[in-house]
């Protein structure tokens, strides 16, 4: 059980980092705003109480002087500054790293540690004589300002350790703002029969002298004032005495329809609005998700297996129940995936990071501007593409974005700007990085490829065509090799990333104007839409979403080719592959075949089937070892008769069509 709970906080805590991170950000262009400064404030509250709470001590220890520096800039008693950005998100890393230590990834550099600390603490104005103050004239502060006695009931709700909170911590929160004196009220306890040990039977009456504000007391319980029953009641200031013991009838819990009789806070019972939150969402590990859309895949193989064998009777009654196990599979599989579908905004915030502290280490002065970031995508799509995306937006800041002094000379705005964003486009993805640099030079692209031997010096190629050359293995225009980029890696390991996520990626740019590089990709991985088509007794699967059309291939169009694997369609030229040929398949070709034309990264390619099945809702397995090595396969999928459908990799087909040209130009489309 505590295990459990120390995963649970982890995970919390992992995300309060990430919130943590994005509000300093924030915070840094927006130095007034108190709202950033209680969002910090409450996420440093929250890991250091946790932390404590579940065996955490070094991340409680290291956050507690970041919360009480937060804490008087709260109060306005400390000015947000650069530096304390700086070292705000140095101290979130810090946390990080001592999480990722906690499982064994990694290890704490404990000097840093301390480090943060000295610098924290430095911040501190007077730090130990005011605490030395406070308990030698509790009554007295030597800035003037006068302390104040409170009368505090709390009780919380019988369930408050399920959710891994310790009151005990509240309490000794609560010590640390002033004088204390605590009584506990045990009216509640059970008889020894009765006694739940998980549960909390206690309430506690506190008198607290404090020179701080009524919401720095309201804050100690902010986590768990929806949950309990609350009253902070301001006192007499000549009152030496600690209060009355309450009874249970001296401190009522309120119904729902009348207002608390004390100036105090109270909170309805747990049954209200905490009740409503927790049973609207639960934390579920990823994990089981995953093996929930494995199963549901198996479930859609075997429903359509049960529709193909309704389909070849003659029977009504069963025909009827295939179309509504179609039907409801089809709904669970849509809720399924959807549960996996996470905003892509999550992984945007981390970029503007990266952006800040690139911008600094490059002397340049770039904004990152997001837009779609409620664009939602498979999870695991979503882990796929960090890297990707972080390569390309390093290469952006590094070649692309030009110095302040360049921009400057060239009529442009000191700030550049990077735009992220995310549009939907059916079941895809489109994914943009566009930048306002100096744009990708043509003439460099050219002399570069020549020199490597990608191209011919006669050799005429589009923008677009010189542009994909930008992802050869190897290639890079850098004049000089930085820490950031320009060694030639990198590219072409994004374009594979890229492509194994079934996607495409593109670039344009203008010459001082910028660069774009757009990419699209599948909605998920997991469950696809997909052509199904057949040549000889095997079947393949093709992606729905490269798919624009199908059409015939008579023996007498192969005839006019001369001997070129070409097709006239709607007024140009499309060059196909002879799928029969390229997968060496026995059989007699049939006189009128159908070309399936896709298009891939904006250019149309054919690929010839003996005929067309239909669209099919393919379950993607991954293949055996033994045929990972495969060339123009990229999966299977189990077809409802039980047979197998290999899925076809068209990038890499395309690509080894390609290279296939270039060795033998003559090449015939048939023998």
């Amino acid at each position: 059980m505590q295990e459990q709970q120390k995963e649970a906080f982890r995970e919390e805590a992992y995300e309060l980092l990430s919130e943590l991170e994005s509000s300093l950000l924030e915070l840094e262009e927006n130095p007034e705003d108190q709202d950033l400064v209680g969002q910090v404030f409450r996420a440093m509250h929250t890991i250091k109480g946790s932390g404590s709470m579940f065996g955490f001590d070094d991340i409680s220890a290291f956050t507690h002087d970041v919360e009480t520096v937060f804490d008087l800039v709260r109060d306005q008693k400390i000015p947000v500054t650069n530096n304390l950005v700086n070292l705000s998100l140095s101290a979130r890393d810090q946390i990080l790293a001592m999480l990722d230590a906690g499982t064994g990834q990694g290890t704490v550099d404990e000097v840093q540690t301390r480090r943060l600390t000295e610098q924290f603490r430095a911040l501190i104005p007077g730090q130990e004589s005011d605490a030395a103050t406070m308990e030698e004239e509790p009554q007295t502060k030597p800035d003037g300002k006068q302390e104040c006695s409170y009368r505090i009931w709390f009780k919380p709700c019988a369930e408050i350790f399920l959710s891994g909170t310790n009151p005990v911590a509240l309490l000794n929160e609560l010590r640390d703002l002033g004088s204390c004196h605590i009584r506990g009220v045990m009216d509640d306890l059970p008889e020894l029969e009765g006694l739940n040990p998980e549960l909390c039977y206690s309430s506690w009456e506190i008198k607290l002298t404090t020179d701080r504000g009524r919401g720095e007391i309201e804050d100690v319980f902010i986590f768990v004032e929806d949950e309990s029953e609350i009253h902070i009641d301001l006192l007499d200031a000549h009152e030496a005495a600690p209060a009355a013991p309450a009874a249970k009838d001296t401190a009522p819990l309120p119904l729902q329809s009348e207002q608390p009789q004390s100036p105090g806070r109270s909170k309805a019972p747990a049954e209200n609005k905490s009740s409503a939150n927790a049973e609207a969402s639960i934390r579920v590990p990823a994990s089981k998700l995953d093996s929930m859309v494995d199963l549901v895949g198996e479930l859609v193989t075997i429903q359509s297996r049960l529709s193909q064998t309704a389909a070849g009777r003659e029977d009504a009654e069963l025909m009827s129940i295939a179309e509504e196990v179609e039907r409801l599979t089809g709904e669970l599989r849509d809720n399924i995936l959807n549960i996996r579908m996470l905003p892509i905004g999550s992984t945007f915030s981390k970029f503007k990071r990266l952006v800040r502290d690139l911008s600094q280490e490059l002397g340049k002065n770039i904004e990152l501007k997001t837009s779609g970031a409620d664009t939602e995508l498979d999870k695991t799509v979503i882990e796929k593409l960090n890297d990707p995306l972080i390569h390309l937006i390093r290469n952006s800041l590094d070649h692309g974005i030009e110095t302040p002094e360049e921009r400057k000379a060239a009529g442009k705005s000191e700030v550049a700007t990077v735009h992220l964003a995310a549009i939907h486009s059916g079941d895809s993805v489109i994914i943009e990085i566009n930048d306002d640099g100096r744009g990708i030079n043509i003439d460099a692209i050219r002399s570069k490829a020549i020199e490597k031997g990608l191209i011919a010096q006669s050799d005429e190629l589009s923008d677009k065509e010189l542009f994909q050359l930008l992802f050869a293995p190897g290639f890079s225009t850098a004049k000089t090799i930085s820490s950031v980029s320009g060694r030639g890696v990198g590219m072409d390991v994004v374009k594979r990333a890229i492509e194994a996520l079934r996607g495409s990626i593109e670039i344009s740019s203008s010459r001082g104007e910028g660069t774009r590089v757009s990419i699209r990709i599948p909605l998920t991985l997991a469950i696809i839409e997909s052509l199904l088509v057949g040549i000889g007794n095997s079947k393949y699967v093709l992606p729905l979403n490269l798919v624009e059309e199908c059409i015939e291939l008579s023996r007498e169009d192969v005839e006019r080719s001369h001997g070129r694997s070409l097709a006239k369609v709607r007024g140009h030229l499309v060059p196909y592959i002879p799928l029969r040929e390229h997968f060496d398949t026995e059989g007699t070709r049939p006189d009128i075949e159908q070309i399936v034309i896709a298009n891939i990264n904006g250019s149309q390619v054919g690929f010839v089937v003996d005929h067309v099945v239909g669209e099919h809702q393919t379950v993607i397995k991954s293949l055996g070892p033994i045929y990972r090595d495969a060339q123009g396969v990229s999966g299977a999928t189990i077809l409802g008769d039980g047979t197998v459908a290999l899925i076809l990799d068209v990038s890499e087909l395309m690509k080894g069509a390609m290279r296939d040209e270039a060795s033998v130009p003559d090449r015939a489309a048939c023998c």
